[in-house]
């Protein structure tokens, strides 16, 4: 596995973006339920609301942003995923309680690898899919199926 960036390429964070129409609930649920850090909000900058969400030392983001009036995005599909890889059964699991606990169920996967790797599939308030994955991608074996 390739473990640098090539040389034309000097990339030193990534972030993905999508939109949402339901800003609020959105938030909530990355932030509140899933517990993901928060680096950066804004409201009302040239017609956007967004949030930006990170990993310890923020090489990796998730932006969420809402804007038009009404807002429009586009259809949630099933492999349009985020996917957090866990370290370990037991991390899955302390998340699975938190998100069962905040009124979250586990909700069927369309592709059968994750729960084939112990793999546990929530829907995000407009539908979009995370994944927690019990393992760490290029670094732990991945699961065979069970």
């Amino acid at each position: 596995m390739t473990t640098t960036w090539p040389d034309h390429l000097a990339v030193g964070a990534v972030r993905f973006a999508r939109p949402t129409a339901r800003y609020d609930d959105v938030l909530s649920f990355y932030r509140d339920d899933l517990g993901l850090p928060v680096l950066a909000d804004w409201r009302g900058h040239a017609g956007y609301d967004g949030v930006v969400f990170g990993l310890p030392g923020a090489p990796v983001q998730m932006e969420i942003t809402q804007h038009g009036a009404p807002p429009r995005i586009p259809e949630p599909h099933p492999e349009n995923q985020l996917v957090l890889y866990l370290k370990g059964a037991e991390a899955r699991d302390a998340v699975v309680r938190r998100m069962e606990q905040r009124g979250h169920r586990p909700v069927a996967a369309a592709n059968p690898y994750w729960p084939e790797r112990g793999a546990v599939l929530f829907e995000d308030p407009d539908g979009w899919l995370v994944v927690l994955a019990p393992w760490v991608f290029g670094t732990d074996p991945v699961p065979g199926p069970r």
